[in-house]
């Protein structure tokens, strides 16, 4: 049996046992099993990779991945319990019409990269329907959509950065050629979701220092984030998600100081329920993720397989460039484990001296298929908060981003097309 039926029929009984059950934690783990030993994994390579996962020096990124996922939930609640989800509601409500802002305030969120960030950005959103007049399905999509809108370029990102080291293009160069999917993206959004939202009036005028409070904490997360990555960059050595964890712990502090709660009050939050069932459905998304990229006893890499497979299928250099990121990044839900798997195959498809348009071209094409897919993949740790915030369908919201994607990847495509005829 094909890797690649292997692969899809796996992602297809997630969403099938997540529907039955409504667990998406008894999905993943239904879908994992089934790969593992489809695929050729014994009890006892099984156990290894579990072990790897978790029981290893390697493992430490997938423990940190969990305690940003605590750090996200706890410092959301902070900044509840102290009223600034609403300040910052309000000072955007009070600039842009409600459907302007309930896509302003989670691109405001995506600004950091921030894994699961869509769990914080969710709750403003949710506030911007104070009648609860928007179907929460809706509401899902345009979290999940604008949270999104700038990974293809911003700096901070780890897949953009792996993605200008993997392709040789200079930063600015990178940059120049993937903005223009952050505007695309935003008018695809426009037309799908918010246009179906009546627009509403501003709640009142904002003055400039009332952006100041709600956006205070951020701008610590952020600072932190950012004189880390520059000062200190060896703390990414030890975890990748070490500086964003630091940022979010030196943001929980700042807001402390400034607007202090109570012992009791903090642990109840850090006792929350919510946190511990997020952790444990993320835990069991990098075990999935662990068995994509896992080696079969006595074979291959499943991902090495693939590869091959596409390959002996006769299947065009450009249908690879856009299928081997695609496939990489529904399997993974993680935009630097896409990159990291399908960017070096897809720049040895062009030849060993390629022009500067066919590389950007190449890596317009690559990148933006590989995020069509992570906008569209069921194992994508942003759509799943979402959907627990919101407590909405796994399969809905994916038959929701199906149309909107494809008018996205069909504008990728033009402007790959355009940037190799023009440059």
């Amino acid at each position: 049996m094909p890797v690649m039926v292997k692969i899809l029929v796996s992602l297809a009984i997630i969403v099938a046992v997540q529907r039955l059950t409504g667990k998406l934690l008894a999905g993943v783990a239904a879908g994992t099993l089934l790969l593992a030993f489809w695929s050729g994994h014994t009890f006892h390579s099984f156990a290894r990779v579990l072990a790897t996962s978790f029981l290893s020096k390697e493992s430490l990124d997938n423990y940190m991945l969990l305690g940003i996922i605590f750090l996200v939930i706890w410092f959301s609640s902070q900044l509840s319990v102290t009223g600034v989800m609403k300040d910052l509601t309000g000072a955007v409500t009070g600039v842009f019409s409600r459907r302007t802002a309930m896509a302003v305030l989670p691109a405001l969120i995506g600004l950091l990269p921030m894994p699961g960030g869509a769990l914080f950005s969710a709750p403003l959103v949710d506030d911007c329907d104070d009648r609860k007049e928007i179907d929460n399905l809706l509401k899902t999509k345009i979290n999940y959509w604008f949270r999104h809108i700038w990974e293809y370029w911003w700096p901070l990102y780890p897949g953009a950065i792996v993605a200008m080291d993997i392709t040789g293009l200079d930063p600015a160069v990178f940059i120049a050629a993937m903005f223009p999917l952050s505007v695309l993206s935003v008018l695809t959004g426009r037309l799908f979701f918010l246009g179906k939202i009546a627009r509403g009036g501003k709640k009142g005028a904002t003055r400039f220092e009332a952006f100041l409070r709600p956006l205070f904490p951020i701008g610590v997360l952020l600072a932190v984030y950012v004189v880390i990555q520059m000062v200190f960059p060896f703390m990414k050595n030890t975890s990748k998600y070490l500086p964003m964890a630091l940022g979010i712990v030196g943001a929980i502090t700042a807001q402390q100081i400034a607007h202090p709660i109570s012992t009791r009050k903090w642990f109840e939050i850090l006792v929350s329920k919510k946190a511990f069932e997020m952790a444990a459905i993320v835990a069991i998304i990098r075990i999935y993720g662990a068995f994509i990229e896992a080696q079969i006893p006595g074979g291959d890499f499943l991902i090495t397989q693939l590869r091959t497979e596409m390959a002996a299928a006769g299947i065009p250099p450009l249908l690879l460039i856009i299928a081997l990121p695609f496939v990489a990044s529904l399997t993974s839900g993680i935009a630097v484990g896409f990159v990291g798997a399908s960017l070096p195959i897809v720049m040895q498809l062009i030849g060993e001296h390629p022009s500067t348009a066919m590389v950007v071209s190449t890596a317009v094409l690559a990148y933006g298929s590989g995020y069509i897919a992570l906008l569209l993949s069921p194992v994508h740790v942003c759509l799943i908060v979402t959907n627990e915030h919101f407590k909405t369908s796994l399969i809905a919201s994916l038959k929701g981003m199906i149309p909107p994607a494809a008018v996205l990847f069909a504008g990728i495509c033009l402007w790959a097309y355009l940037i190799r005829m023009l440059f």
